[in-house]
């Protein structure tokens, strides 16, 4: 697990990026007009794909494909779910959409953060606040 800040800033901003694009490309995309469940099924294959030319066009160089592909796409993942399920409920805003798939990111980045600190059990958390 990359500690050094540079990945852990590019982890970060990927998952951002890439969670406010599937969910402004969701939310334009999808309308009260779907049916929830298969616009939360496309919704998570549209998010999955734009995850992968987003991550590869922007963030495959800078930061490797390893640590960034999967946190990438699954964030496209579940933030093109949800995204999607909610405009088929509701009018959504682009604005909200973008918002919510980046608080999406970011979640997603969080807890595979932790996870991989857990199993990995090499890590300490107390490095980045100057514990010891």
């Amino acid at each position: 697990m990359e500690k050094r800040l540079y990945f852990v800033f590019g982890d970060l901003v990927s998952n951002l990026v890439v969670g406010g694009m599937v969910g402004l490309i969701c939310a334009a995309l999808f309308s009260t007009s779907w049916n929830m469940i298969i616009a939360m099924v496309v919704g998570m294959a549209l998010g999955m794909v734009i995850a992968l030319v987003v991550t590869i066009a922007l963030f495959l160089m800078l930061f490797g494909a390893m640590e960034i592909m999967v946190p990438n796409m699954l964030t496209g993942m579940v933030a093109g779910m949800i995204i999607s399920m909610a405009a088929a409920m509701h009018e959504i805003s682009l604005w909200s959409a973008m918002k919510d798939g980046a608080l999406v990111g970011f979640l997603v980045f969080v807890v595979i953060y932790i996870m991989q600190s857990r199993t990995g059990g090499k890590v300490d958390l107390n490095q980045f606040s100057g514990g010891e």
